[in-house]
């Protein structure tokens, strides 16, 4: 499971720490590969989500199984699947993220890891904290989410 946030430096060539904690998690599952892509959030905030390519792949087979022309599953592949990269962690547990993401999520020097339990979000680090200022204004939707958690 990923969970916490993690703040790194991204280096000039895009490369970015994947913390060690996500790696031990990657490792129990057999894997040190990644795939990256655009995070489904609103144009103001984006970032990228990152999956063991396991669990990408999983995903990949249940994308199969949906309507192939339904125009929610072309837009789904078109927009989230489309620009997924696979990516190796170097021997160093970087990886390097493509230009073309990069800008996409606005990223440069400051980023911040979050674990989203079955994956991980890559931010900038102010574009997170945007979000988390604006989320901790108004935490009235936990009330809901413990009742459907049953918590």
């Amino acid at each position: 499971m990923f969970r916490g946030q993690h703040e790194h430096t991204m280096d000039a060539k895009g490369r970015v720490s994947f913390p060690a904690r996500f790696r031990e998690v990657m490792a129990g599952q057999g894997g040190e590969r990644l795939v990256l892509t655009r995070g489904l959030g609103d144009a103001e905030h984006p970032f990228l989500d990152a999956y063991p390519a396991h669990q990408w792949e999983q995903f990949e087979r249940r994308v199969l199984a949906l309507p192939r022309f339904d125009p929610n599953v072309v837009r789904l592949q078109r927009v989230y699947v489309s620009a997924a990269v696979e990516c190796e962690l170097d021997s160093l547990g970087r990886v390097l993220v493509p230009p073309a993401l990069r800008e996409h999520a606005r990223l440069s020097k400051a980023v911040v890891w979050a674990g989203m339990i079955d994956r991980a979000e890559l931010w900038s680090a102010q574009l997170w904290e945007e979000v988390q200022k604006a989320a901790s204004g108004d935490l009235s939707f936990l009330k809901a989410l413990w009742e459907q958690l049953k918590l």
